[in-house]
């Protein structure tokens, strides 16, 4: 039998997008969920046309969203094996979920992340205060909790009920690195998967503005120390 896979889309004013992200991901999806964070575009309109989930979070942030994407789905019957996180700017290749979720059918491991391979990214695609913040992030888990992450992607699987164990909390940019961080203290079983990467369609709302590059690092180093204190 095969699992039941939903995916979350968080997604603000990605109207340009986020038909072509939905229309990638694969059929054995039993839902796609899009969390309009406030958009004042299209987004909605589109992603419904386009099959998906629409719900709506007004409040601004990342975490947010996602946190709507759960609520939702706690309220289900029927309950999915498997939680895929996608963003919704067609940066990630959706098509690569079939890879993303294979360690956890195949090899029953409890969560994979996505890696943003640098022989796979676009030119571009990253910009320095990315890769710089996501190479010392990363440095910083392996050195306080002997992590093997190298990249803190968002295009990410899990299963259902080891998500739900980890209690996630953050409302904004710290959501990946809160969830990698409770997963290496709660010793689940994950691995990396290499992914493409590629310019976004439309500006970035983080990493295109220096309040939100700023904003976002200082989340993601609090969440390092945090934990590094609750060893």
């Amino acid at each position: 039998m095969d699992p039941s896979i939903k995916v979350i889309i968080p997604a603000y004013n990605e109207a340009d997008s986020i038909k072509k992200v939905i229309g990638d991901i694969p059929t054995l999806v039993s839902e796609i969920i899009v969390v309009s964070n406030n958009s004042s575009d299209a987004t909605e309109t589109i992603a419904r046309k386009a099959g998906a989930t629409v719900l709506k979070e007004e409040r601004r942030g990342y975490g947010y969203a996602c946190l709507k994407a759960m609520e939702y789905i706690s309220e289900l019957h029927s309950k999915p094996d498997i939680i895929v996180f996608l963003d919704g700017d067609y940066s990630d290749y959706p098509e690569q979920l079939l890879e993303i979720i294979e360690p956890i059918i195949k090899d029953k491991i409890d969560f994979v992340v996505g890696a943003r391979d640098k022989k796979l990214r676009e030119k571009g695609s990253m910009t320095s205060p990315q890769i710089f913040g996501n190479w010392l992030a990363t440095r910083l888990m392996q050195l306080f909790f002997r992590s093997k992450f190298t990249d803190l992607g968002p295009f990410r699987a899990i299963t259902y009920t080891k998500l739900l164990d980890l209690n996630m909390e953050d409302k904004t940019y710290g959501w990946t690195v809160e969830m990698q961080l409770k997963a290496l203290l709660q010793k689940y079983s994950y691995v990396e998967v290499p992914v493409k990467y590629r310019n976004r369609i439309g500006d970035s709302k983080v990493s295109g503005t220096i309040k939100g590059t700023i904003f976002a690092g200082v989340k993601i180093l609090g969440w390092i120390f945090k934990y590094s204190f609750k060893k």
